[in-house]
């Protein structure tokens, strides 16, 4: 078994990409002497566990406060009993640990070095409504052999579609850097931006599309930036591909119940149920926090919640922060609603469906999971009734939509998908409606918030939160919650976490000089 290494912030992992970048962080004392600072994390998401990790490590003695019953945020779990009488996990379903979560892997080897907890998955299989299916295992994972081998591969690719693209306009894929990219590209969407290199339909609608809802978004409406620092991440800039693992167990059990321990080990005061009010400057330095009628002073405070509860405690805390920063936070937007629909059948689906499916054309079905493919707990339902646990996701619906026909008609589209689960009577079902993943609109990167605030006691860490290195959804909360806490371990001579990132600019330098050149010619 490998073992956490304390200097580098991640258990050594074969096969890492040889371009990922480490980021040093600060000198400083290994731990603090004596009784610590105190600090307060807001959010028991990834972003808030990884503050509190980060933080605790050194010495500082941490208290983290968390709203809802779990640890895990928009990962969390909790019990249900179905009409069989089953004590299961619900949660809101998949999510894909890529390889290039090099953070979010650094956090869970905390408890797991060898990260035995997650599984591969064999591929990253697409599906159109029209029959036209693509996949990533035989593409080649380093670029830029990994756009030849998808172009040459994929059916969405014809030889006259490539010779109609504009390569030209898509230079700026082979050359993502952060900021960058969003000075040059926030003002435009992600579909111009598609339209614009005169990518293929079929490859816009069985790929790109599929890629720009995972961020919970029409196409129409995310900013290109985030579209073109995803194939970075994910494609065009790092060559640990776009196969990813997934959890063998629920995620509370797998993930976060082990963290929790490990925490508390550290002297982590954990407050699950419990809601922060607000938060109010102390002095010059100090802030406190009012919660459940009583008041708290606290060194330090970092706040890493979802968009909805940060702008309830912003609003609450009139003191807090400057008038630019409080509009900041005011003009964050969630993204439109999304179904998580979990069935548990009466019989199993056909052996060659694949544990995770992509879905385009299907009038809001997104994806497709067979869940005992590779979670535990539901492969020991299906193997105990004969059954099978399929999840089905629908992202970015209208808001003004019928939930109720939204429901059937993701589940008819199932049985368009898999027809074998036409015939299928459903046990027992739970439907998980949510609107708080954060939206990333044209124009609204700007109005971010960053890790560092105007207080110096403060720091922000979440998915939301932007920072001036490659990274998303998970991992863009992993890193900013190491990078929130890195900020406040500085103020007090701790060492901070070293981080690392898929290479901060495109890989090919004859690639980047070209991209150069035609951004200042155009």
């Amino acid at each position: 078994m490998t073992r956490f290494d304390a200097r580098t912030g991640a258990a050594p992992r074969r096969g890492r990409d040889r371009k990922a970048q480490v980021l040093r962080a600060a000198s400083g004392l290994r731990r603090l002497q004596g009784p610590g600072p105190r600090a307060a994390v807001v959010g028991a998401g990834i972003a808030g566990l990884a503050a509190a990790t980060a933080l605790a490590e050194r010495g500082v003695r941490v208290t983290l406060h968390e709203r809802g019953s779990a640890l895990g945020g928009r990962l969390a779990g909790w019990r249900t009993e179905l009409a069989d009488g089953s004590q299961v996990t619900m949660s809101r379903g998949f999510h894909a640990f890529f390889r290039q979560y090099y953070n979010l892997r650094g956090l869970l080897r905390r408890v797991d070095p060898s990260l035995s907890v997650l599984r591969p998955l064999p591929d990253y299989p697409l599906r159109h409504r029209t029959g036209l299916t693509d996949g990533f295992a035989h593409v080649p994972r380093t670029p830029p052999w990994s756009a030849v081998g998808f172009a040459a591969f994929s059916p969405t690719f014809g030889w006259r579609d490539l010779a109609a693209m504009r390569p030209r306009a898509a230079l700026p894929l082979f050359d993502v850097r952060v900021p960058g990219v969003y000075e040059r590209f926030d003002t435009v969407s992600a579909q111009d931006f598609l339209d614009a290199v005169n990518f293929p339909r079929a490859a816009q609608h069985l790929a790109f599309e599929v890629f720009s809802r995972s961020f919970f978004s029409d196409p129409r409406e995310l900013s290109a930036a985030e579209l073109l620092l995803m194939f970075h991440i994910y494609f065009l800039g790092s060559s640990e591909g776009l196969l990813f693992d997934v959890p063998d167990g629920p995620f509370p059990q797998a993930l976060w119940e082990p963290l929790g321990r490990y925490l508390q080990r550290l002297g982590v005061d954990i407050r699950t149920g419990a809601p922060v009010d607000s938060v109010r400057p102390s002095g010059d330095t100090a802030l406190s926090i009012d919660a459940a009628g009583t008041s708290t002073e606290y060194d330090a405070v970092v706040l890493a919640m979802d968009v909805t509860g940060l702008q309830r405690v912003v609003e609450a805390s009139p003191l807090l922060g400057n008038e630019a920063w409080r509009v900041g936070i005011a003009a964050q937007r969630t993204a439109p609603p999304f179904l998580v629909s979990r069935l548990w059948l009466d019989r199993s689906v056909d052996r060659s469906r694949p544990g995770f499916l992509g879905t385009s054309g299907f009038d809001g079905l997104d994806n497709v999971s067979v869940l005992d493919r590779w979670e535990g707990e539901a492969a020991r339902w299906a193997r105990r009734t004969g059954g099978a646990v399929v999840e089905l996701h629908g992202y970015a619906v209208d808001e003004s939509a019928d939930r109720h026909a939204v429901e059937r008609r993701l589940l008819r589209h199932l049985h368009e998908v898999y027809p074998e689960t036409a015939d299928a009577r459903i046990v027992d079902a739970r439907q998980e409606w949510r609107a708080d993943c954060p939206l990333f609109p044209v124009k609204g990167y700007l109005s971010r918030p960053t890790v560092r605030t105007p207080h110096p006691a403060l720091t922000m860490a979440g998915d939301l939160v932007r920072t001036d290195l490659p990274v998303a959804l998970m991992e863009r909360a992993a890193t900013t919650g190491f990078l929130a806490a890195n900020s406040l371990l500085r103020r007090w001579g701790a060492a901070g976490h070293p981080l690392w990132t898929v290479p901060r600019r495109g890989r090919s330098p004859v690639l980047r000089c070209m991209a150069a050149l035609f951004a200042d010619a155009g």
